[in-house]
Parts: C-alpha cells; sequence; structure tokens
C-alpha cells in the first residue's frame, strides 16, 4: 500500500458528482439540458423506480426511489430513460482519473464519488484553489457538474460536500462543527439511516449536537459500537485513511430483480432464480472468488420483506449450487402469496487464492467435480497474481449489467 509522506493533520476531499446519471444523459445529449430528466429502471413496467433525476425534475418533487407513476403525476412533461450503465461506466473512469491526476490517493466508494487525500499535492496549491481547478475540468473536459467537500477527515468531507449542490466547493473546519453541523437534523447525518434516526430520537437524540453530546454508554446499549462510532464521528474525530485499496474488499456479491407483476407462477419464479444465480456466479468469476453462506431475499406483495440464508460447510461459486441453496430456502420458507421481488446473495466469501480445505473420504470425489473452484493456491498464484480478483474477464462486462444500481465491481476501471 502506497505510504503518505506527510504526518500530521490532513487534508480530505469529497468529491460527489451532481445528479450523476441525469448529468452523463444531458452531456451525451445536450438537447436535454434544462429539461425534467429521469433515469428509471424500467419505464415500460410498474418496476420503473427512479434510479436519480436531474434538478428540473427535482424541482418538482421527483425523488429517488419513487415509483415512475407516482413521478410521472407530479411531472406530467418528465422526460424518462433507461439507464446507460456503459455511458456511465466510461464517465466515471475519466473522472476518477483526473482525480488520481492530483494524488494516488483515491479511494472510489461508488460509480459517482470517492475520496482523495491531497494532504501531499498541496506544495502545488491550496486546498481551495486544487478544488476549483480539478472541479473546472471536470466540467469542462466531461461536461458534468461535481460538488467537493474539503475537510481533516473523511466524515466532515461527505457532510460538506453535501451542503452546496451542484458545483459547490464547502470547506468544514472541526472548529465549525458546533455551529454548522450540531444544530441539523439527526436524519441528515451521514451514516444514520432511517431506523437508526428512530432509535436516537426515542431517547432524545433530535440533533447531530443532541447525539455528540449524549451519554456514550446509553448510546451503546441502543445502537452497539456503532453508537459510538456515531457520536465520535457527531464530534468531529474519524481517524479512517483514504484507502485506495478499499474497494477491493468485499463480504457478498448478490442480485435482486422485481417482477414485472405480483406473481405465484412457479416457472416464472424459477426462471428469475436462475437469472440471478447466474449473476452472481458470474461475478464472483470475475473476482476470483467463492462464498461459503447463501441469502434468498422475498419481498411480498404487500412489501413485507423477508430475508432468509444458510451457512454451508464448503465454499461454491457455480450457478448450480447458489441455486440449489436458494431453492431450498424458497421452499422452505416461500409461504406462497404473491412475490414482488426476489434477491439471491452469496456471503462470507474470499479470494480463492486464500480458500485451502482439507478432504476427506466422503467430499473427495465431490471435490474432483469442482477442480475449477478448489485448483491449488499455487495455480492461482502463477496464473492470477496476487490479488487474482482485480483481474476481471473483459468478455463478462457487456452481459453483467447492474439492474438499478451501479455494482462496486468497477470502481479501479481508471487505474486500466
Amino acid at each position: 500500500m502506497i505510504q503518505l509522506k506527510t504526518k500530521g493533520p490532513r487534508v480530505i476531499f469529497h468529491v460527489d458528482m451532481n445528479s450523476f446519471y441525469a448529468s452523463v444523459e444531458m452531456a451525451y445529449n445536450p438537447r436535454l439540458k434544462g429539461k425534467p430528466l429521469a433515469i428509471a429502471g424500467n419505464p415500460e413496467e410498474r418496476k420503473g423506480i427512479i434510479v436519480t433525476s436531474s434538478y428540473e425534475a427535482r424541482s418538482k418533487g421527483i425523488k429517488t426511489t419513487m415509483n415512475l407513476w407516482e413521478a410521472r403525476k407530479l411531472c406530467p412533461e418528465l422526460i424518462v430513460m433507461r439507464p446507460n450503465f456503459d455511458r456511465y461506466r466510461a464517465a466515471s473512469r475519466e473522472m476518477f482519473k483526473m482525480l488520481s491526476d492530483i494524488t494516488p490517493f483515491v479511494q472510489p466508494v461508488s460509480i459517482d464519488e470517492g475520496y482523495m487525500d491531497v494532504t501531499d499535492s498541496l506544495i502545488d496549491g491550496n486546498p481551495l484553489q486544487i478544488a476549483h481547478e480539478l472541479q473546472q475540468r471536470i466540467s469542462e473536459e466531461l461536461d458534468l457538474p461535481c460538488s467537493i467537500g474539503i475537510a481533516p477527515n473523511k466524515f466532515l468531507a461527505k457532510m460538506a460536500s453535501d451542503m452546496k449542490k451542484p458545483m459547490g466547493i464547502t470547506v468544514l473546519r472541526k472548529r465549525e462543527i458546533q455551529k454548522i453541523l450540531w444544530p441539523l437534523p439527526i436524519e441528515e447525518m451521514y451514516g444514520v439511516g432511517e431506523k437508526t434516526a428512530i432509535k436516537l430520537k426515542k431517547v432524545g437524540v433530535e440533533t447531530i449536537g443532541d447525539l455528540a453530546k449524549k451519554d456514550v454508554y446509553e448510546l451503546k446499549q441502543i445502537l452497539g459500537i456503532n453508537g459510538e462510532r456515531l457520536q465520535n464521528r457527531a464530534n468531529g474525530v474519524d481517524p479512517r485513511p483514504v484507502d485506495p485499496d478499499a474497494i477491493y474488499e468485499f463480504k457478498s456479491i448478490g442480485s435482486s430483480q422485481t417482477l414485472p407483476y405480483d406473481t405465484t407462477n412457479e416457472k416464472e419464479i424459477q426462471q428469475l432464480m436462475e437469472s440471478l444465480c447466474n449473476n452472481v456466479e458470474r461475478r464472483l468469476n470475475r473476482k476470483e472468488a467463492a462464498g461459503k453462506s447463501v441469502q434468498l431475499m422475498i419481498r411480498f406483495h404487500d412489501r413485507k420483506t423477508i430475508t432468509r440464508s444458510k451457512k454451508l460447510m464448503n465454499y461454491i461459486e457455480s450457478k448450480e449450487e447458489i441455486l440449489q441453496v436458494a431453492n431450498e430456502l424458497l421452499q422452505l420458507h416461500w409461504n406462497g402469496e404473491p412475490i414482488r421481488l426476489i434477491g439471491v446473495t452469496v456471503q462470507d466469501i474470499n479470494e480463492k487464492q486464500h480458500i485451502g480445505k482439507q478432504l476427506n473420504l466422503f467430499t473427495y470425489e465431490k471435490e474432483q467435480d469442482r477442480e475449477k473452484l478448489y485448483s491449488t493456491i499455487e495455480d492461482l498464484s502463477k496464473k492470477y497474481g496476487k490479488n487474482p480478483f482485480k483481474q476481471w474477464k473483459k468478455e463478462d462486462d457487456q452481459e453483467d449489467q447492474p439492474r438499478t444500481s451501479f455494482q462496486k465491481d468497477f470502481l479501479d476501471d481508471y487505474k486500466r
């Protein structure tokens, strides 16, 4: 891992592309600029959920995850487009290349946002100058807007980047936390989701300042170790480094899809299950990984959602093996009610080069049939190198299109 030269206070940027999918479409087709535009998973069917929208659409009340029919009621003139993930990946790759031209300490966290540690780059300018030049370059060369937060750590940089959109640059210093952050409602704090906010409000935490001053023991009682972590961040404490290798850390790989209509048709459900398991297999192969647990998610017609999982004795990676376990979970836990969405996830995953196991008499013959999965560490190292899952198969890229959101498989494209 690359080491920072400068010790002491950090200068961290959080670069957040504004309305990214919609902005990319506008850059590709300038006639869309200034118009209410939404990107939806499938405009022709009910599973058309708003993935993102332009600021013109947002001014009409359009929000991410809103049902398409609801969005069209609010804004009849709404222009709706399917996602074009190849186009977004290409734009993301070029954007991250620009970030890496400034510093090698770039940590992508999604297709449209990432952190930079520019501490060692300040000899070439002050942080505001670097931010303005970066923002201008992205705008001029890619025709895309972005907001940049500047702070001494990742949490504060993330909060800062959200304060002025689009095309904002915000500096947030620790000494300004009480004045700027503490009055904000607790649900506006990065890392506090809806369920966590409800729990915090039940114990009187209404603002970020309330969280910062709350008894840490009480916070740990309701949120576990995350309670202490969130309180530290509310007080401006976040020691996490900007880690360029963080994109290679993964614990699960999954795929989910909403059906065009609620169904109890076993043939349709089975076809979807096979498609999802095929997606998971392809992504495991790309990362040269396997897993020891399978999780099935079922969302019913009334939006009630259940997740059930099964731990396995051995690592698996093939579509057939994943499907077998997923079907077992389906048979055990499907109550026969109409299904709206299904998701299949392989968990407890590991790189193949780190997978080692001892064969016994009962598994030996079965293992022979899985030679591809359980080939020796030495052979894998020779073939794929130290981190084989970084070397993805190019021929798979076109087939493995995400459903309605970008998958993190491709976040090191800019290094190629």
